[in-house]
């Protein structure tokens, strides 16, 4: 014969948060350790953290405070500060919340704080159950913790913050240098994104300059016809059926794309002297872009403005 779970109001097993639950977990520990799969040990109840005790401090595996706060009911905002103010107060690196009820914005709120990287975070569900006439029992679900995944996710985050403030560096100082020599981008702020743009002094037409990781251009970016983007081809057909005497006054090849699966077409000068990767090299790299975009613009605007 099979047995049928009851489940019971926590308050029932445990009637008071502090004197009961979390006393029976200081005895448990093993319990909650099997469901994080983290070993813990040296459990301490009611540690103080400032002008707050917190409901247990353990350790793990490697000798580091877990902070672990229980809620007898659903998830709330006030606890979770806690436990940040906890972590932060014992100096800890793992967070674990056993909750009734986990709200699910909650749930998100840890996996965000999970690729963060800055400590892991777990939250356990707590219930209480019987078959037929059998004693309580406690049932912990992890429901959220730090996994590869989470992991993985922190880590390209915080690459995509380290190289938009790489960016950001690279354009500052190329608007500073370029500010000495041409107007073209006088009144433009340096961004995060891997170009930064100024009006060509036509509706739809842009002088873009774009970096890569090691290597950059100067271009004008060709967006007249934003319905379709026919009008688009057919200036960049016009000023393509110029090549020869626009490469020829510019002084070296151009790369001119005519970008048959966009709307957009651009006409670009290369500089090969490296990319947002060679830092060491920025200022030469710099003043080749600066001098490529003025040459570009130079070479192009008369033609531009005649069709």
């Amino acid at each position: 014969m099979i047995g049928k779970i009851q489940r019971l109001p926590l308050r029932d097993v445990w009637k008071h948060e502090a004197f009961d639950f979390t006393k029976w977990l200081e005895g448990n520990v093993d319990a909650l350790a099997d469901v994080l799969g983290v070993p813990l040990s040296n459990i301490e109840r009611e540690q103080d953290a400032g002008d707050f005790n917190v409901d247990l401090v353990a350790e793990n595996q490697s000798g580091e405070a877990v902070v672990i706060e229980n809620q007898l009911e659903k998830s709330n905002h006030e606890h979770l500060g806690k436990l940040l103010t906890y972590l932060a107060a014992l100096d800890a690196k793992t967070a674990v919340w056993i909750v009734a009820e986990p709200r699910p914005e909650h749930v998100r709120a840890v996996g965000w704080l999970n690729e963060s990287g800055l400590a892991k975070f777990y939250i356990v569900k707590l219930e209480a159950i019987k078959i037929g006439d059998s004693e309580p029992a406690p049932l912990l679900t992890l429901i959220t913790g730090p996994s590869d995944e989470t992991t993985q996710a922190g880590d390209k985050k915080k690459e995509l913050v380290r190289r938009e403030d790489v960016r950001y560096r690279f354009f500052d100082g190329l608007l500073e240098r370029a500010k000495h020599k041409t107007r073209l981008h006088a009144n433009i702020s340096p961004g995060t994104q891997s170009w930064v743009s100024a009006s060509a002094g036509r509706s739809g037409l842009a002088l873009n300059y774009v970096i890569h990781k090691h290597k950059t251009r100067a271009e004008l970016y060709i967006d007249v016809d934003r319905v379709d983007g026919k009008g688009n081809k057919v200036m960049f057909n016009q000023l393509e059926a110029q090549k020869v005497e626009i490469e020829q006054e510019f002084g070296a090849p151009l790369n001119w794309e005519r970008l048959d699966s966009r709307k957009a077409s651009r006409i670009s000068a290369p500089v090969e002297k490296g990319g947002l990767l060679d830092e060491e090299h920025w200022p030469e790299i710099q003043d080749a872009m600066i001098e490529a975009m003025i040459r570009l613009e130079r070479t192009l605007r008369p033609r531009w403005e005649k069709l």
